[in-house]
C-alpha cells in the first residue's frame, strides 16, 4: 500500500471528520479509499468504460394509471436477459413500488432502467448500478434441453 499526504483548508477537513463520523469510519484513510473508488466507477460508467453490471431499479407507480402496470411488465418481458428478478409491493390503495434487480452489460442496462424511469405515470424511478469483472451467463447456459425461446 502506498502513502499519500494531502493539503485542504481546515473547513474542508473539518467537514470530511463530520462525515467520517456520522458514516462511522474507523479513520480517514478508509474514508478517503471510499470516496476516491466512488468517482473512480462514476468516471467508468460515465466514460463507458464498464462492460458489465448488476443494478437494483426501483420505482413507485400509480397502478390506476391506464396501460402502465401492462407496459412495464411487457417491457420486462422484452428483456428477459437482463432482468434477473423483480418485487411488487402494494404501497397504499393507488400506488405500488417495483424493484428490479439487472445484470448485464452496461449500456443495456442502463438503457433499460432510464426507459422505464421515463415511462409517464412512473414517479421516484431509482438506479443503483454496480460495475463487476466478470461476464453475465450466456443464455445458452440457462437453456432448458426442451425449451429454446425465439431469438
Amino acid at each position: 500500500m502506498r502513502r499519500i499526504t494531502i493539503s485542504v483548508e481546515d473547513s474542508l477537513a473539518q467537514q470530511f471528520d463530520d462525515l467520517i463520523e456520522r458514516h462511522g469510519y474507523q479513520n480517514r484513510s478508509e474514508a478517503f479509499r471510499d470516496l476516491v473508488r466512488g468517482r473512480l466507477e462514476q468516471e467508468r460508467k460515465i466514460t463507458y468504460q464498464v462492460r458489465y453490471c448488476i443494478a437494483s431499479l426501483s420505482y413507485v407507480y400509480n397502478h390506476h394509471e391506464r396501460e402502465l402496470a401492462s407496459r412495464l411488465a411487457a417491457l420486462q418481458h422484452e428483456h428477459h436477459d437482463i432482468c434477473v428478478s423483480s418485487m411488487h409491493v402494494h404501497l397504499d390503495h393507488d400506488n405500488c413500488l417495483e424493484t428490479i434487480v439487472l445484470r448485464g452489460l452496461y449500456r443495456q442496462v442502463s438503457a433499460f432502467a432510464d426507459s422505464v424511469i421515463a415511462q409517464s405515470g412512473v414517479r421516484h424511478g431509482n438506479v443503483n448500478v454496480v460495475p463487476v469483472d466478470m461476464a453475465t451467463p450466456s443464455l445458452a447456459q440457462h437453456r432448458h434441453p426442451h425449451f429454446h425461446p425465439k431469438t
